[in-house]
């Protein structure tokens, strides 16, 4: 089948598959919320201790190479996805990337907020909504005024969150025709946007960064008891 004849199969697909985009959105939006407590995130403490010797720029480095090379090895998939026969199963595929791709971003907007002294206040449901709000919006929280993080995960949140999502699937679904992509296409595109992503957060985080000298003791953050099933390998460090 030529490339245009597959795209053609995958729209006749999509409005067969008897789920709207709209949602089908909502659906990982609700996915992607879930997910957001059970993300395993590391304390400053046990950062320095796996990465020794190094300063907040150069720890900042390492947990934005590694986020980049786990969305990378997740967005290889949706190369293989295009292949598929079956649109509904290419969508599932694109679903579970999106998460994956989500909850790995989490983990590292997350962890840099440690390395720049910004933790949010609060337990393991408000500091996770907090990182959820930056994730969707794409900035650092300023933990000095807690004003600026969603005290709920409100209808204004959870229409961002559907805004963030829609742009990754208008970004992804036109790369669906199989002469333009594989796996090399859709490693690249994630490791792209994941790097853009960390760059705006670590922007913000430098404007309110506490050195680690002069940060008051914290408690060990907590861990959750087992990764939630639709977290990706690639997320645990």
């Amino acid at each position: 089948m030529t490339g245009a004849g597959r795209l053609q199969s995958v729209k006749r697909g999509v409005r067969k598959s008897g789920e709207s985009a709209r949602s089908a959105i909502g659906h990982i939006a609700d996915r992607i919320i879930e997910t957001a407590p059970r993300v395993p995130v590391r304390d400053l403490a046990t950062l320095r201790r796996q990465f020794p010797g190094l300063g907040p720029e150069e720890l900042a480095d390492k947990l934005v190479a590694g986020a980049s090379k786990g969305t990378a090895t997740v967005g290889a998939g949706i190369g293989a996805a295009a292949m598929m026969p079956v649109p509904p199963a290419m969508l599932a595929e694109l679903a579970a990337e999106i998460t994956g791709v989500a909850a790995i971003e989490m983990k590292l907007v997350a962890e840099l907020h440690e390395v720049y002294g910004q933790r949010p206040p609060g337990g393991l449901t408000q500091r996770s909504t907090a990182y959820l709000t930056s994730w969707t919006e794409e900035r650092g929280i300023d933990a000095r005024h807690p004003t600026t993080i969603n005290a709920a995960l409100g209808g204004q949140m959870k229409r961002e969150l559907r805004q963030q999502i829609m742009k990754r699937m208008a970004r992804d679904l036109p790369n669906l025709i199989p002469f333009m992509v594989g796996a090399a296409v859709g490693a690249m595109m994630n490791r792209r946007d994941t790097k853009k992503l960390a760059e705006k957060v670590r922007t913000d985080l430098r404007k309110g960064q506490v050195p680690w000298d002069r940060l008051p003791e914290q408690p060990p953050l907590e861990r959750p008891r087992k990764l939630h099933k639709d977290l990706p390998k690639e997320i645990e460090g």
